[in-house]
């Protein structure tokens, strides 16, 4: 009977054992360590712009602070209150409509384009190219793209529709729906190559193996997407669909260009509400009340669309 390499008789360990897991413990220690220096800088960024800036808008929430001077004195929850003013609530309906009529469209549109990029073969590469080109171009610069297409006077979609003789020239952001559906237009130019990515590299996780056995058992194109594509793609689309609802919700710039609020404050948003609250009204202490309330809905409606979205497929 041999005696253990590792362990002495009696079970004691061996002075090589011990160094053995020395070391292992001293490894351990290096990698923690040089993982904590990696997530430091963006852990710092993070603190700075993210953590310090909710904790000093939580801080003027509950005081009198006006913009231009004032003593800030103590006051909650008066500004609270301002959730019952009528423009907010009129920009909270607002709001929740948008962001609704925009993931619908969105999310059609970019399973589409995904699909076909990935259908594709030939012209693969082109068709991603062309369809992601308008998500390198800044939100801000789209708005105003789009603000001199829509010109009633001078623009090109006017121009073009007065010479083929289609149609006269139409207020594209003179009228409520007309301004929500012009904006929900350059939306959707701008984000959906964005959201086709997402989808098509969920797509490109799919095991092409899955599909073959689903052609062999006589599935057609549509029991595939329903039965095989759908389901498989839930964590990309619950990813994409929170995205979405999340940068609708918090709609601004392309409002603020487009139509500033207008017509007749028919498409103030609930950020541009705040703005104007900020920066018109000069009411910080309010401005934060607000924006803190709009923060915990964004963070409970995503939670719960979040849960609905993954449950099924926890369960599974």
């Amino acid at each position: 009977m041999t005696v253990s390499t590792e362990r002495r008789r009696g079970g004691a360990l061996t002075p090589a054992l011990v160094r053995s897991r020395r070391r292992g413990r001293t490894l351990k220690a290096q990698r923690a360590r040089a993982g904590r220096a990696f997530a430091a800088p963006a852990a710092v960024i993070v603190g700075l712009f993210f953590l310090v800036p909710l904790g000093l808008s939580a801080w003027i929430s509950l005081r009198h602070w006006q913009l231009l001077g004032g003593e800030h004195t103590f006051n909650a929850p008066e500004n609270f209150k301002a959730v019952d003013d009528p423009l907010f609530t009129q920009a909270v309906v607002f709001t929740l409509k948008y962001t609704a009529i925009t993931t619908v469209v969105l999310s059609l549109v970019a399973f589409a384009l995904a699909l076909l990029a990935q259908e594709s073969r030939r012209l693969r590469g082109l068709f991603r190219t062309t369809y992601f080109l308008p998500a390198a171009i800044g939100l801000a610069a789209s708005s105003l793209i789009f603000y001199a297409l829509y010109n009633e006077t001078h623009g090109p979609l006017n121009g073009m529709l007065r010479a083929t003789h289609l149609s006269g020239s139409i207020n594209w952001i003179g009228t409520p729906n007309n301004a929500l559906l012009s904006t929900i237009l350059m939306i959707t130019w701008r984000f959906a190559g964005f959201y086709m990515l997402i989808i098509l590299t969920g797509l490109q996780a799919i095991p092409r193996d899955v599909y073959e056995a689903a052609r062999v058992d006589g599935a057609g194109w549509w029991r595939t997407l329903r039965s095989i594509t759908l389901p498989l793609l839930r964590p990309t689309l619950a990813l994409m669909l929170i995205l979405s609802v999340t940068g609708s919700t918090l709609a601004f710039d392309q409002f603020y260009i487009l139509t500033n609020g207008g017509p007749d404050n028919s498409t103030v948003t609930v950020v541009l509400a705040i703005y104007r609250q900020a920066f018109f009204l000069f009411d910080l202490g309010k401005a934060a009340a607000l924006s803190m309330i709009v923060l915990v809905l964004l963070l409970a409606l995503n939670l719960i669309q979040f849960r609905i979205l993954r449950a099924p497929a926890d369960e599974r």
